[in-house]
């Protein structure tokens, strides 16, 4: 696929990613889905109102009836979709810095659509037809999406568990779409709450959207200040959430995941997870003798994995990646940063234990992360080039699912090209922190070389 990449289509907007483009798009899908309905929403993005309109002019001139759910979290739409039995257009670049946004598109079962059907859209967008003047769609405002949202996290978590557990916690939705729902959840979870960067806004003014440890060091001082049992943080469609532990200090992802699954997985079970998942992953899987089942890095191919494996009989407990998109297949087959919050919070309320000693036995491993920057496809094929030359070269196991990752015995380092942003993407993982570094150092310095 040329347009969408490993989560939707993204680009800076209006430049790149126009309105003409997202109406093409929407037209495009809304011929593909046949649907009656189609629910649309957008997260808090600046350009969100633009788009969404061209968005929803797109749909009804392909004879589809359009929800417009307003501001709301990616999970919340898709709620909406699986609930009303309508698939759904969200207008988001989630992670991505305040230029940018995308377009995700959700089939009626409330799940991603897959690699197949996206290809499908792709393949429309320039003959994708007009309804008559008499057959095109109406538009139409819909009011409380989030507030359903809510009520279905509300009926999914352990309520009792977690207002007993007596938890404090701080929640930093970065300005994005879970400034909505997420508070206000946790309050009706009996969950005392405080808020960092919890006004919507698309200038994104206290952080970026992305929920890194760079990003969020207010996030942990304010953990810290407050005595608080644990710290969320949420990208700008609220579909990831990454944690601070109750000392102030982040959580990395990976270890929140392998505590999650090792409360989950079973003999016999199947994990889903990305080729840059960690070892902690990988050790407990192999712990509770079930099964690792590894995609490309993205939620498309993490969702189709998961559909696959259920559809064979196989029982999918748990999957996700660690930059905070855990899905638990049961609820639903999405990621979801609330839900998955108020599954930890059940978890530190059955164990009577801290975040810290939760995660503790995952805490051994030592990641490092790089993005190297390319301007041009000439760049980007070199950059491919000198990937392939390391993998020639190297005296490790070499794994190409999604670009290449070189598996050592006291470590690991992976290196793609991103789905969504001009950047080559360099991961590594060891025991030893300076070998961690060391990995990604020399895959990085090779990339920047060319």
């Amino acid at each position: 696929m040329d347009l969408f990449g490993s989560s939707g289509v993204r680009g800076v907007a209006p430049g790149e990613l126009t309105p003409e483009l997202v109406l093409r798009v929407a037209r495009a899908t809304g011929t593909i889905f046949e649907a009656e309905r189609v629910a649309l929403g957008r997260d808090t993005r600046e350009t969100g109102r633009l788009l969404v309109g061209a968005a929803a002019s797109g749909l009804a001139a392909a004879g589809s009836d359009v929800d417009r759910l307003g501001v709301v979290p990616t999970p919340s739409l898709q709620a909406y979709c699986e609930r009303e039995s309508v698939p759904g257009v969200v207008i988001t670049a989630s992670h991505n810095p305040p230029e940018y946004n995308g377009v995700k598109l959700v089939a009626a079962d409330g799940v991603e659509l897959s690699n197949e059907r996206l290809e499908a859209v792709e393949s429309r967008l320039d003959d994708a037809g007009y309804a008559t003047w008499d057959r095109t769609g109406s538009i139409r405002s819909v009011e409380n999406a989030n507030r359903a949202y809510n009520r279905e996290l509300l009926a999914a978590l352990d309520r009792e568990a977690i207002a007993d557990a007596d938890l404090r916690v701080v929640i930093d939705p970065g300005h994005g779409a879970g400034a909505l729902t997420s508070p206000e959840l946790f309050r009706e979870l009996g969950v005392e709450v405080r808020t960092i960067h919890a006004q919507p806004d698309g200038h994104f003014p206290g952080r970026d959207p992305e929920p890194v440890a760079e990003n969020l060091t207010d996030l942990g001082r304010l953990v810290a200040a407050a005595d608080a049992d644990l710290g969320i943080a949420h990208d700008g469609d609220a579909d990831r959430a990454m944690f601070f532990d109750e000392t102030g200090a982040f959580v990395e992802g990976d270890a929140v995941l392998a505590a999650l699954a090792a409360a989950e997985l079973r003999a016999g079970d199947v994990a889903v997870s990305a080729v840059n998942a960690s070892q902690r992953l990988v050790d407990v899987v192999e712990a509770a003798d079930a099964e690792l089942r590894l995609t490309p890095i993205g939620s498309t191919y993490i969702t189709t994995a998961i559909r696959e494996l259920r559809a064979d009989g196989r029982s999918v407990p748990i999957a996700g990646e660690g930059n905070g998109g855990i899905l638990f297949p049961a609820y639903r087959i999405a990621r979801d940063g609330a839900y998955t919050a108020g599954r930890l919070c059940e978890l530190l309320a059955a164990r009577e234990a801290s975040l810290g000693e939760l995660i503790a036995p995952y805490d051994e491993y030592h990641n490092v992360r790089h993005n190297v920057a390319y301007d041009d496809s000439a760049e980007r094929a070199a950059m491919l080039e000198a990937i392939d030359a390391a993998a020639e070269v190297a005296d490790g196991t070499v794994d190409r699912t999604d670009g290449c990752r070189i598996g050592y015995d006291d470590g690991w380092v992976l290196a793609r090209p991103s789905g969504t942003e001009p950047l080559v993407r360099v991961y590594a993982e060891a025991r030893d922190p300076d070998r961690a570094a060391a990995l990604a150092a020399g895959m990085r310095d090779r990339l920047a070389a060319v």
